[in-house]
């Protein structure tokens, strides 16, 4: 019994992690996604008659938005495997090597959380008999570190890229379908801005800011990197 219990609150716990980096990752891609394509667009329809010109300028922006944004995520995923392998190399290089010290900092441990002298010894021996369950606690306890998946780079670079995507195509898609491009930047910007409100407002939820708040912030962040390339381009153009 005790055994099914400690599986189901581990495969709750990993359930748990994989659905916060997803959101994270969702978060990065999309914050990314709906600003800068956005701010291009509003630029460019300052600037140029055409359409056509536009959507082919924020497509290429987003194919290349994607994937840098997609590798930066590859890469902050990788090192954060890296460094856990080096960790816990480390951990058992000192725990062959350096037992002594290790032992007294797994006392230290227990002693943190309230054992009595005689629990630590008793808990630490007991802890210290199996190397490998002894490594993952020292990672896991005095180190703060969990277990990376070993297919988080991957995943979230899919995840950032696609959200960058999906984002991206919320400001551009009006050029699609309005031929002036002013008329579609008023398009653009209507359907744009309510997205931003929307995201800003679950992404405040997410990390504990007043909703409210951080909708007008993340919306009027969007607005004014619109506003700014747009004034630009109608200040070099003119």
């Amino acid at each position: 019994m005790d055994t099914h219990l400690h599986h189901d609150t581990h495969v709750h716990h990993e359930e748990h992690l994989e659905s916060s980096d997803f959101l994270r990752d969702v978060v990065i891609g999309m914050s990314d996604g709906l600003t800068v394509p956005f701010a291009l667009a509003a630029g460019l329809s300052g600037a140029v008659d055409t359409t056509s010109i536009i959507v082919i300028a924020g497509l290429a922006e987003i194919a290349a938005g994607s994937i840098a944004m997609g590798l930066g995520g590859y890469l902050a995923g990788k090192t954060e495997q890296d460094h856990y392998n080096s960790e816990l190399k480390r951990e058992y290089y000192e725990v062959d090597n350096l037992r002594h010290r290790e032992i007294e900092e797994t006392k230290e441990f227990f002693a943190s959380i309230g054992l009595s002298e005689d629990l630590q010894e008793r808990a630490t021996a007991e802890l210290a008999q199996d190397k490998d369950k002894w490594v993952d606690f020292m990672m896991k306890y005095e180190l703060g570190l969990e277990r990376p998946d070993p297919k988080r780079a991957r995943k979230s670079a899919f995840n950032i890229g696609a959200s960058y995507v999906a984002g991206g195509l919320v400001p551009l898609s009006p050029y699609f379908f309005v031929h002036s491009p002013l008329a579609a930047l008023e398009v653009s910007a209507g359907v744009t801005l309510v997205c931003l409100f929307i995201f800003g407002w679950f992404k405040s939820k997410m990390t504990g800011i007043q909703p409210l708040n951080g909708a007008f912030r993340v919306m009027l962040i969007g607005a004014f990197a619109a506003a700014a390339a747009f004034g630009l381009a109608k200040l070099l153009g003119g």
